[in-house]
């Protein structure tokens, strides 16, 4: 099995659109495929290649939704650390055996990966994404 690595790091954005005028257009970084939007999340998605990690730009489509409710709080900026794991189910089962707080106890699916979330809780106040690509 493979180690585990970062993956990449998340900015929550107010508008997708400026933020990759500044980022891609701007600073030159290179899309990572097209902007898509996750239904689920309620959220757009832009990722930016940054070598062999990406920036990933979210912006809330929904007023309500988790994200949107965090960009009101906490303004745009740095919102998650996301590590590659070899097998994310072992890895939420050893979280889980450990005491660790769990946003998504079973893996979501979405673009030929497998993610779910530690919560901020049991991360030293970090919001921890794990992923399992596919």
């Amino acid at each position: 099995m493979s180690a585990i690595r970062l993956n990449h790091l998340a900015l929550v954005v107010a508008n997708l659109d400026e933020s990759l005028d500044f980022w891609r257009d701007d600073i030159g970084l290179a899309a990572a495929g097209e902007v898509k939007t996750a239904a689920a999340e309620e959220v757009k998605i832009a990722f930016l290649d940054l070598g062999d990690v990406r920036l990933e730009l979210i912006q809330p489509t929904t007023d309500d939704s988790g994200v949107a409710k965090y960009l009101r709080k906490q303004g745009p900026g740095f919102h998650h650390l996301c590590l590659q794991v070899p097998d994310i189910d072992a890895k939420i089962a050893e979280l889980l055996e450990k005491g660790c707080q769990m946003i998504n106890e079973t893996p979501r699916e979405r673009d030929g990966r497998r993610y779910a979330f530690v919560h901020p809780k049991s991360a030293a106040g970090l919001l921890l994404e794990l992923y399992e690509l596919t």
